[in-house]
């Protein structure tokens, strides 16, 4: 690791980019197994609050994987590597200003049976067929202290725009949506 590395300023800080967007840049993490509609959260979430005249940005596991994160595997440590880098990449949507949403399995509780299995995975799994498959022969380890948990409402699974809008009331009630 080089030491001869110095953090640029900017001219233009984060209160001010956050007061030109009237939004305050905050990271939405949303993690769970493949299939359990990650990415169909995170997509109803950045609509609704476009809607709401605020700018996100997702940052999506698989979409990563098609570039800044092609290099890794999915070995232990390329999952961690993976969400060392989509961390840092949040960061600085965050302090742009942006409402930062990132959607992937995030395996293990230190770096942040399936009800669901559209894409067929969890059945090759069971099968033998995908080895190193989170949730089945590598470990999901749960959330212990996350901010906010969706869950099932009698029984039903809310539809994603419930669940953005349950989310939403969350950012608005921590004053992340508030007109500056």
């Amino acid at each position: 690791m080089s030491t001869n590395i110095f953090w640029q300023e900017s001219p233009i800080g984060k209160t001010e980019r956050q007061k030109l967007l009237n939004q305050k840049g905050c990271v939405v993490w949303i993690t769970g197994l493949s299939g359990s509609g990650k990415s169909t959260l995170a997509c109803s979430l950045s609509r609704e609050l476009y809607t709401r005249g605020k700018l996100s940005y997702i940052l999506d596991g698989d979409n990563l994987r098609h570039g800044l994160n092609k290099d890794l595997g999915f070995k232990a440590e390329d999952r961690v590597e993976n969400i060392r880098r989509v961390g840092e990449v949040a960061k600085l949507f965050a302090d742009a200003g942006l409402i930062c949403i990132a959607s992937l399995i995030s395996p293990y509780r230190k770096d942040r049976d399936a009800s669901r299995d559209p894409k067929g995975l969890y059945k090759l799994a069971r099968a033998g067929k995908i080895k190193g498959f989170t949730g089945i022969d590598d470990p999901y380890e749960s959330p212990l202290n996350c901010e906010i948990e969706l869950k099932e409402k009698e029984g039903e699974c809310p539809s994603p725009v419930a669940m953005a809008e349950e989310v939403i009331a969350y950012l608005e009630a921590k004053g992340f949506l508030q007109n500056q």
